[in-house]
């Protein structure tokens, strides 16, 4: 089968990989027809690769049509059309009955003490093979995949993987309530479905930050103040705050934020080393490119809620804890547990698309290209804010 494999820093490619198989009864074999380029695709394109493994298999937002199940699979059956969370989660341990499938016993990886397994990302969580592939084998295949109507094009319910759940859970961890404000940093996917998300469920104002002229008017058209990433910013959302900050902002920027010049030169640099020395280092002494976040410290008002939908990785990062006490701010974060929002979620897919998922997507793009994507969604290129392969 084809799939998008890692071959080193920015480098990419299709190629001619094993069919995906089932290896335990429980598993199912998903032939993919939609999977998404997600931001934290990113991360290991340019940062990560440390942690990878050439041929590695990426991708982490699938969803298709079960072609196969294992002997021990009750509930699933062939033809069924699904959607994969990006959690590799079991379902029925502590961590996942208590609504925290990002942290499921079963996948946990104790061996590099993290969390649940995630497909198609890296070494820390399982290495397992990703779905930007023409087919995916699925663990736990009668409580991990989604099942969703046939019917309605893969947009209406691909989001469900990553997207959806993801920004849902930064809405929520926000703490931000119906009548107040709320400013999201960076207007990516996740950014730009949080902004949506939080207007569906009341909040007053909803103010967006990016650098992008095309993400900021993507934005203005779905009733979202949006502003530049330049000038006195914190001036601006004051006076848009009663001179107090929001009551929440979420950071949906992560580890690789615009003006953050020192930690981004460390990054590249430990990219030049050998994995041997650079993965133990960026373990013990990472360091992430914080603007984002130092910046989400300094907007909210005091006694506000800080929520990190975007991903970081360092361990050495220095944080303003004087700040952060002084303000008494609340700070939330962590992988999304994609199960724990999906009845919540999906009510709203439907013909009225509240949210807009039917035309989220900018690029469509066959598989075979997938390279070149990787490489304009870097860039930001062309409008670029959500790309989904096509196998």
């Amino acid at each position: 089968m084809k799939a998008l494999t890692w071959h080193g820093t920015e480098d990419v490619r299709v190629d001619d990989v094993p069919d995906a198989r089932l290896q335990d009864p429980t598993d199912c074999v998903v032939r993919i027809t939609s999977t998404g380029l997600c931001g934290s695709d990113l991360h290991l394109y340019s940062v990560l690769g440390a942690f990878i493994g050439e041929g590695d298999i990426l991708g982490h937002e699938p969803m298709g049509i079960v072609e196969e199940v294992g002997s021990e699979v009750r509930d699933l059956t062939v033809g069924q059309r699904v959607v994969v969370p990006f959690n590799v989660s079991c379902g029925t341990c502590f961590t996942c009955t208590s609504g925290l499938h990002s942290q499921c016993e079963t996948t946990q990886q104790r061996e590099h003490g993290t969390g649940a397994a995630l497909f198609g990302y890296t070494k820390l969580y399982g290495q397992v093979p990703g779905g930007q592939a023409e087919a995916l084998r699925v663990p736990f295949a009668d409580t991990l995949p989604i099942r969703v109507p046939d019917g309605p094009a893969d947009d209406r319910f691909v989001y469900l993987s990553d997207v959806l759940p993801t920004a849902w859970q930064a809405v929520q961890y926000s703490g931000v309530q119906p009548g107040q404000s709320l400013v999201v940093l960076g207007l990516g996917p996740i950014g730009d479905m949080c902004t949506r998300i939080a207007q569906h469920l009341g909040v007053e104002q909803v103010i967006g930050v990016d650098l992008q002229p095309d993400r900021l008017v993507r934005a203005r058209d779905h009733g979202v103040t949006a502003l530049a990433l330049d000038g006195d910013l914190v001036a601006q959302v004051q006076g848009l705050t009663e001179g107090r900050g929001p009551h929440a902002v979420i950071d949906a920027v992560g580890m690789e934020a615009h003006g953050s010049p020192g930690a981004e030169n460390i990054q590249k640099a430990v990219t030049l080393l050998p994995d041997a020395v650079a993965a133990p280092l960026m373990r013990k002494a990472g360091v992430d490119r914080l603007h984002a976040l130092h910046l989400a410290i300094e907007l909210v008002r005091r006694g506000g809620t800080v929520s990190l939908s975007g991903v970081y990785a360092g361990s050495q990062d220095p944080m303003p804890m004087f700040t952060m006490f002084d303000k008494q701010i609340t700070v939330r974060m962590g992988q999304a547990n994609v199960h724990r929002w999906v009845d919540d979620i999906l009510p709203l897919l439907t013909d009225a698309d509240p949210l807009g998922v039917d035309s989220f997507a900018t690029h469509h793009v066959p598989l075979s290209e997938a390279p070149a994507a990787y490489a304009s969604f870097q860039k930001k290129e062309d409008g670029m804010v959500k790309v989904l392969f096509r196998p």
